[in-house]
C-alpha cells in the first residue's frame, strides 16, 4: 500500500485536478468517436457513388452525406471550447450531460440529412440551442470567476443572501 508520504510530489493534486475533468475528457472522446463515424461515413459514400477526392459533388445522396459531415466538423471545435468552458468554470456535469445531448442530437442531425434534407431541421435546431446553454454557461462561469477574482464579489453569495 501506497501512502501520502511515499506518493511523488504533486500527485495527490493530478489526481484531484482529474476529478473535476473527467466527465468532460469521456465526452471529447465520445465526440472524437462520432466525428470518425461521420468522417467513415463519408468515405463509404464515396466508394458507393464512385466520387473520388477531391470532387465534393455527385448524387444527392452523396452530397447530404458530405454536407453532413463538413457541417458537424465545422461545429465541432465550437462545441469542445464552450463544453470545456462551461465544464471548469461553471458546472462539470451540467456540461458533461449537455455535451452528451449535444453529440446524440449530432449523431441524428446527420442520419437525417444523409435521408432526406428536411430530416436535419429538428436536431440542428435541439444542438444550436444546446450550444447556446452552453455558451451561457461558459460566460456566467467566467463572469463569477472574474469577478471573484478581481473584485472579491460572490455572486452566488449575493444571490442567496
Amino acid at each position: 500500500m501506497v501512502t501520502a508520504s511515499q506518493t511523488p510530489p504533486g500527485w495527490l493534486a493530478r489526481v484531484s485536478m482529474l476529478d473535476q475533468i473527467h466527465l468532460l475528457a469521456a465526452v471529447t472522446v465520445l465526440g472524437v468517436l462520432e466525428q470518425a463515424y461521420f468522417f467513415l461515413q463519408v468515405i463509404y459514400a464515396r466508394r458507393l457513388f464512385g466520387i473520388s477526392p477531391p470532387k465534393t459533388s455527385g448524387p444527392p445522396e452523396f452530397e447530404r452525406v458530405f454536407r453532413a459531415q463538413v457541417n458537424s466538423s465545422e461545429y465541432f471545435p465550437i462545441f469542445l471550447a464552450v463544453l470545456w468552458q462551461a465544464g471548469l468554470f461553471f458546472h462539470q456535469g451540467l456540461a458533461a450531460a449537455l455535451g452528451l445531448l449535444y453529440l446524440y442530437s449530432r449523431y441524428c442531425y446527420f442520419t437525417g440529412y444523409r435521408t432526406s434534407s428536411s430530416e436535419r431541421l429538428a436536431p440542428i435546431y435541439f444542438s444550436t440551442g444546446v450550444l447556446w446553454i452552453l455558451v451561457a454557461a461558459s460566460a456566467l462561469g467566467i463572469l463569477h470567476s472574474l469577478l471573484s477574482h478581481y473584485m472579491g464579489l460572490n455572486v452566488l453569495q449575493l444571490l442567496t443572501a
